[in-house]
């Protein structure tokens, strides 16, 4: 298909920059960077980085300008990913097949490579945004991206989704926690690729909205997944939910609604996708997304 080619593409063009950035120089800090590119380089989606190119793409050609700050969005995604396989936190032992990081390197390295990945994530788009003389927009950009991964995003939804471990929450905060821990990220990864393609408002809106429709048709379809997937395509444990006693759409409103849940949340992607004539990879990639295995 077309599309997936499409996909594969994108992939390869991140992963070959990723691995770029992460060809450091190792003197004292070795096994920090080791731990930084062990996960980092252990596969995944990639979907925001992905995101990010293909909502740039919608306006306009020039990719070289946005994947920067792509791949600090994926930088900081897998910080996120490390912190929250730690035993303080989900206490997870693979990670997209592998074992995770903190049972390689142990927990002190793992929380040191998570911050590393953070830091250098700032790093990389700092140093591009300065390169131009319209910088405005790239520095509207990192500010969008730290919001996002922040204390009102998805640090901010982290902390609430602790604090209701084996609780009964209401609809309310079951949203917030997946708008902003799961849908932050991925909203500000087509956010900040219209703002660097120089949308207009109109526009970067109709990005956002999509972007919060995607984050949590994608975390209830991840909750689904947790009870009808298998190990082997997860590349994790599934039942981790409930085990746990976590809150989730199928815990709270059972399995049927929440895979409706999912399909209402994609018609309505698919309805705003139709007002751009270059959105036929989004379609399929958001119709991909909430028919996943994994």
């Amino acid at each position: 298909m077309e599309w997936k080619q499409q996909l594969n593409d994108y992939i390869k063009l991140i992963n070959n920059e990723l691995e770029r950035y992460i060809s450091l120089k190792h003197y004292k800090n070795r096994t920090l960077i080791q731990a930084m590119e062990y996960s980092l380089t252990a596969g995944g989606k990639r979907l925001r980085p992905i995101l990010a190119i293909a909502s740039y793409e919608l306006f306009n050609s020039n990719v070289e300008r946005v994947l920067p700050y792509a791949c600090g969005i994926e930088m900081i995604h897998t910080y996120s990913l490390i912190h929250d396989d730690l035993p303080a936190m989900d206490n997870d032992d693979y990670r997209r097949g592998k074992l995770t990081n903190h049972k390689v390197f142990g927990e002190g390295v793992a929380i040191l490579a998570g911050d590393g990945l953070l830091n250098y994530a700032f790093e990389i788009m700092l140093q591009d945004a300065v390169k131009h003389n319209d910088m405005r927009r790239y520095v509207e950009s990192i500010k969008s991206i730290a919001e996002g991964a922040g204390i009102n995003g998805m640090i901010g939804g982290q902390i609430v989704d602790i604090e209701s471990e084996g609780k009964t929450i209401d609809k309310e905060t079951l949203e917030y926690i997946h708008l902003c821990k799961t849908a932050a990220l991925i909203t500000v990864s087509l956010k900040i690729g219209a703002i660097i393609a120089n949308a207009d408002e109109k526009d970067i809106k109709n990005m956002e909205t999509i972007g919060e429709n995607l984050g949590l048709a994608f975390q209830i379809r991840d909750d689904i997944l947790d009870i009808i997937g298998e190990n082997e395509k997860m590349g994790k444990n599934v039942g981790s939910d409930i085990k746990s006693k976590k809150s989730t759409y199928p815990s709270l409103y059972g399995l049927d609604y929440s895979i409706n849940k999912v399909k209402e949340l994609a018609l309505n992607t698919n309805d705003i996708l139709k007002q751009y004539n270059k959105s036929s990879f989004l379609f399929e990639l958001n119709n991909y997304l909430i028919n996943r295995e994994y």
